[in-house]
């Protein structure tokens, strides 16, 4: 009769089951983090608002006078889409926000790279773009028109303005939160200061410089939508004024429409170039 001996959990075995090798344990894993990617994640929220909307008109809990149904917004889209009204307005309102965008991506680029690099930058740059953050843009419309007039260029600037100060910011802050150990290193290995922006400042503020984007394209659809409302002759802007005088509710939730889908698809190729650029970082986004 063989031996019997007994485990930690005073159960009685034999002798060969004593020595033979323990089964391992299952490792459970918890997943800390937000786990993988979904497949188009970001369609989703748009997607139950939609669905929301939808099933809010049908039982008739949303007033067909303030919010028309989706199908009646689809229905007016497809008609200014017939007569080309939409396309013309909605190419002008493109061109006033790329144009607004480049400038001001420019001017709060540079801004962040001399005043991030320079102590005297910093002492001449910083305060004026502090003060500027602390006035809205909007504000400053009476007093582009009296400078500049009622005419494209005002409505530029507005968005240039709008568009720099997040720039600036997150640039700012990408480069002055560079590991100084990287400056000690360029300085030892005889780097020009060509040379040290190129390889250790742009790379280090690229990932403050594509967050400034990310909030500097809906700053430029904001502003967008102001500019547009101000005296102007095209754009979604003015349809959507246009059609609050004569009561187009419908008009006016297809110009909101487009305007969302516009900052949307903006921000998610912001997104896309910074997942490209910044692959090689491993963060809870991956």
């Amino acid at each position: 009769m063989s031996a019997t001996v007994f485990d930690k959990r005073t159960e009685p075995v034999t002798d060969d089951a004593a020595t033979a090798t323990p089964r391992p344990r299952r490792a459970i894993r918890r997943r800390l983090g937000p786990g993988r990617p979904l497949p188009y994640g970001w369609a989703l929220g748009p997607l139950l608002l939609l669905v929301l909307w939808a099933v809010g008109s049908g039982a008739g809990l949303i007033d067909a006078r303030n919010l028309p149904a989706p199908w009646t917004i689809a229905g007016t889209t497809g008609s200014l889409i017939a007569d080309g009204r939409l396309q013309s307005h909605l190419a002008t309102s493109a061109q006033r926000a790329l144009l607004g965008l480049a400038f001001g991506v420019a001017a709060g680029l540079l801004l962040a790279v001399v005043s991030g690099l320079s102590r005297l930058g910093e002492g001449l740059i910083d305060g004026p773009v502090q003060i500027k953050r602390a006035i809205p843009s909007l504000a400053l419309i009476p007093l582009l028109i009296l400078w500049f007039g009622i005419g494209e260029t005002m409505k530029v600037i507005t968005i240039a303005l709008g568009v720099f100060v997040p720039v600036y910011i997150h640039t700012h802050n990408g480069l002055r939160t560079i590991d100084n150990r990287y400056a000690e290193l360029a300085e030892t290995v005889r780097l020009s200061r060509l040379q040290f922006v190129r390889h250790v400042v742009l790379p280090g503020a690229l990932p403050g410089f594509l967050l400034g984007m990310r909030f500097a394209v809906t700053a430029a659809w904001l502003s967008l939508v102001v500019v547009e409302q101000v005296n102007a002759t095209s754009g979604i802007g003015y349809m959507m004024e246009l059609a609050r005088t004569y009561g187009q509710t419908d008009i006016i939730i297809v110009g909101l429409v487009v305007y969302g889908l516009l900052g949307l698809v903006s921000d998610a190729l912001v997104r896309l170039v910074e997942r490209r650029t910044l692959s090689w970082r491993r963060t809870l986004a991956n």
